[in-house]
C-alpha cells in the first residue's frame, strides 16, 4: 500500500520551512522514525523523521523548495507490500561539534564563541521569535521596479467584513507585528485559506496607509508606523563582475528582525567596565569542579547567573511592552537567550529558569544547546520565551559593541574582549582585567539612569558577588 508522507507539524506557530536537504532516494527501504529530510524554518533547522517503514516510491520536493505544514512531500509503499523495512535509513548530516566545543567554550573573560551574527529568530530573535513571511529570490538590478512606478500609491482595499464577535484568523507573531507598526489587523484583509492573515498581509496593509510606501531615503511615516521601503540597487555590472547567492532562512529573518527592531524601538545603548581580576580567579579555581560534571566555567555561564539575579531587582528589564494596550508586561519567570554563531547565521537558545540552576548546571545546559545549535540539532521550542540575552563577541575582539534588542524583549547585554589595564589602586598602578560591557535597552519603558543602574549593578556583582546579596543589592 502506498501512502503519502506529509510535513508534520514542528513547532507552535511554524507554518512553512526551505528544504535545506532531501536525506533519502527513491527506492531506499526505510524504517519508522528515520530521518527524511532536513528544513530550515525561521526557528532553527530541524530533520523530519518519517511517520512509516517502507521503500520510498516518489519524492515530490526538491532542495530549496519552500513547503507547507501538512503537504505531500514524499510516497512510501509500506512494509506490508514492500516486503518487510529492514534496510539502513538516512545518514545524518546533522554533524557538528559536540556541545563541551559549542560557544560556551571559551576560557578567559570575554572568551567565549557565543557570538552574534542576532537574532535565527530569531533573530533573534534574536534573537526572534516570530515566523518569517516566504522568502523571495533576490531579482537582477535591471528587474527592480523603477522609482518613478513606486511612488505611485496602491489603491486602498476595503476593510474586510467580519461577523462581530469572531475572532481574527492571525498567527500571535502575526498580530504581534501589527501591534508594532500600529496597524489594526481587524482592518486587514487576509490573502490565506479561510482568510487567515499572513505577515505579508500585515506589510501591505501597512503600506497601503502610507499610499504606496515611503519613498527611498524619505522618513517612515508616523501615521501607522510605516516602514520606508530600500531604494533600488543600482546595477553593479557596470563596474566590474558581480554574482548573487540566496540569503539562508536564518540570515532572512535576522535581518528582517533586526530592521524591525530597529525602526519600531528606540534604542539606547549604555557602556561600562567591569574589573573581573577577581571573578577570573574564581574561574581558575573552581573551573576544574566544573569540567569533571562535564561542563566549562565560562564567563558567559556566570553572567547568565548574574543577569537573572539582575532581572529580579530591576524587573523593568524583565518585561515587554504591549503597544496596543499601552501595558508593561512583567515576567514572573527569568529565561535567558545566549546569541551563538553558526555557520547559517546567528541563532539564540534560550535558557529556561536561569535563576532556579546553578552555576555548574548553566554552564552544562549552555554547552548542551549552543553546540545542538552549531550542528542543527536544536529543536524550534529551544529558542522561544527569552526574556533577555547575552551576546559574547569576545571570542571575536574588540573593545565594545552596541548590540540590537530582541523584541518582544526589552533589554540586551553585549560582552566584547577582556584586556590587561593599569588601574590606580592602594596608591599604585596595577594590572587589572578589565571586561568591556555594553546594554541597549528600549527607551520607551526604560530610561538612562535606570540602564546605567542596571549595569552598573552587574558590574559590581562581577566585581564583588556578596553585593548581590548586601540589602538586596539595589544601587
Amino acid at each position: 500500500m502506498v501512502k503519502d508522507i506529509q510535513l508534520p507539524e514542528i513547532s507552535e506557530n511554524v507554518e512553512s520551512g526551505s528544504v535545506m536537504s532531501i536525506l533519502v532516494s527513491v527506492g531506499d527501504v526505510i524504517r519508522d522514525g528515520d530521518s527524511l529530510l532536513e528544513i530550515e524554518t525561521d526557528k532553527a533547522a530541524v530533520e523530519v523523521p518519517s511517520p512509516a517503514g517502507g521503500k520510498i516510491t516518489e519524492i515530490l520536493i526538491s532542495e530549496g523548495d519552500e513547503v507547507s505544514i501538512g503537504q505531500n512531500i514524499m510516497k512510501v509503499e509500506t512494509e506490508a507490500e514492500a516486503g518487510g523495512g529492514g534496510g539502513a535509513g538516512a545518514e545524518d548530516t546533522g554533524g557538528g561539534e559536540s556541545g563541551a566545543e559549542a560557544a560556551a567554550a571559551g576560557g578567559g573573560a570575554g572568551g567565549e564563541e557565543e557570538k552574534p551574527a542576532a537574532a535565527e529568530k530569531p533573530t533573534e530573535q534574536a534573537p526572534s521569535e516570530e515566523p518569517a513571511a516566504a522568502a523571495e529570490k533576490p531579482k537582477p538590478a535591471a528587474q527592480e521596479q523603477p522609482a518613478a512606478a513606486a511612488s505611485q500609491p496602491a489603491p486602498e482595499a476595503a476593510p474586510p467584513q467580519r461577523p462581530e464577535g469572531v475572532p481574527v484568523p492571525a498567527a500571535p507573531s502575526t498580530r504581534r507585528l501589527a501591534r508594532e507598526i500600529g496597524v489594526d489587523i481587524q482592518q486587514v484583509a487576509g490573502t490565506g485559506p479561510g482568510g487567515r492573515i499572513s505577515i505579508e498581509d500585515v506589510k501591505t496593509h501597512a503600506k497601503q496607509m502610507l499610499g504606496g510606501g515611503a519613498q527611498p531615503g524619505a522618513p517612515a511615516a508616523a501615521a501607522g508606523g510605516g516602514v520606508p521601503q530600500p531604494a533600488p540597487l543600482p546595477d553593479f555590472s557596470k563596474w566590474g563582475e558581480t554574482s548573487r547567492e540566496p540569503m539562508s532562512k536564518v540570515r532572512q529573518i535576522t535581518a528582517d528582525n533586526t530592521t524591525r527592531s530597529w525602526q519600531t524601538i528606540p534604542h539606547v545603548t549604555q557602556f561600562d567596565n567591569a574589573d573581573v581580576t577577581a571573578l577570573e580567579e574564581f574561574r581558575r579555581k573552581y573551573g576544574k569542579r566544573v569540567e569533571k560534571a562535564g561542563g566549562k566555567l565560562t564567563v558567559t555561564a556566570m553572567l547568565l547567573k548574574i543577569s537573572a539575579r539582575a532581572l529580579q531587582h530591576f524587573p523593568r528589564f524583565n518585561a515587554s511592552l504591549d503597544s496596543q494596550t499601552k501595558e508593561i508586561v512583567y515576567k514572573h519567570y527569568v529565561n535567558v537567550g545566549v546569541a551563538v554563531d553558526t555557520d547559517r547565521g546567528l541563532l539564540v537558545p534560550v535558557i529556561k529558569d536561569v535563576d532556579k540552576k546553578s552555576i555548574t548546571d548553566l554552564a552544562l545546559e549552555l554547552a548542551d544547546v549552543a553546540g545542538r545549535a552549531r550542528s542543527k540539532k536544536i529543536k524550534p521550542e529551544e529558542m522561544d520565551g527569552g526574556n533577555f540575552t547575552i551576546s559574547n563577541l569576545g571570542g571575536v575582539g574588540g573593545t565594545a559593541f552596541t548590540p540590537v534588542v530582541l523584541p518582544p524583549q526589552v533589554a540586551i547585554l553585549g560582552v566584547a574582549r577582556s584586556s590587561y589595564q593599569p588601574v590606580y589602586k592602594n596608591g599604585e598602578f596595577e594590572p587589572r582585567v578589565i571586561l568591556p560591557l555594553s546594554l541597549s535597552y528600549d527607551h520607551r519603558i526604560i530610561d538612562g539612569a535606570d540602564g546605567a543602574r542596571f549595569l552598573r549593578w552587574i558590574c559590581d556583582v562581577m566585581e564583588n558577588p556578596l553585593y548581590a546579596d548586601l540589602e538586596g543589592g539595589q544601587a
